[in-house]
């Protein structure tokens, strides 16, 4: 849970849009993830006392569909290929260096939120095997010190140094 001050008003605009439409529940969380990133609770807690939708119901939807994060995520995704091809090169020691290099754990994200990792069952870039993406950035070939020096480089070109 997090302790962030949030702007309820981008919510009520939202709740506006599909007030009295049957159904809209996805439409809504989509909408609220939209704006914020994620689903913040206390504006879970707000959809459901203007909606009558018990926030029981919200977080089984939210959890149970993939697409729907209930944490703040980093600027930069890291996903990390764990199909086959990349499996066999290497992917579970790629995974361990970042997870040290940047001090989390899988769907974790770092205290600057400058890092989410995760890891992926493919990227659809086997030949390139093991591979990564950080952001919209593929490497291929990607060794634990190549992943390292990447995301030494991006920490800092946005001048942060802490985990």
């Amino acid at each position: 849970m997090t302790t962030e001050i949030l702007d309820h008003k981008p919510t009520e605009d939202i709740l506006k849009k599909y007030e009295g439409k049957k159904g809209s529940l996805i439409p809504i969380l989509q909408a609220i993830q939209e704006e914020y990133g994620y689903l913040p609770e206390d504006i879970l807690k707000q959809v459901s006392v203007e909606t009558g939708i018990p926030t029981s119901q919200m977080f089984g939807v939210a959890t149970f569909y993939t697409q729907f994060r209930l944490q703040p995520r980093g600027k930069y995704t890291v996903r990390v290929c764990h199909g086959t091809a990349c499996h066999v090169n290497g992917a579970q020691q790629l995974t361990e260096a970042i997870e040290f290099e940047l001090g989390i754990k899988d769907n974790e994200t770092t205290k600057d939120k400058l890092f989410t990792l995760e890891a992926v069952a493919c990227l659809g870039c086997c030949s390139l095997a093991p591979a990564m993406v950080v952001g919209d950035d593929t490497y291929g070939r990607c060794t634990p010190d190549k992943a390292g020096k990447i995301l030494q480089k991006i920490r800092k070109e946005e001048g942060s140094a802490d985990n």
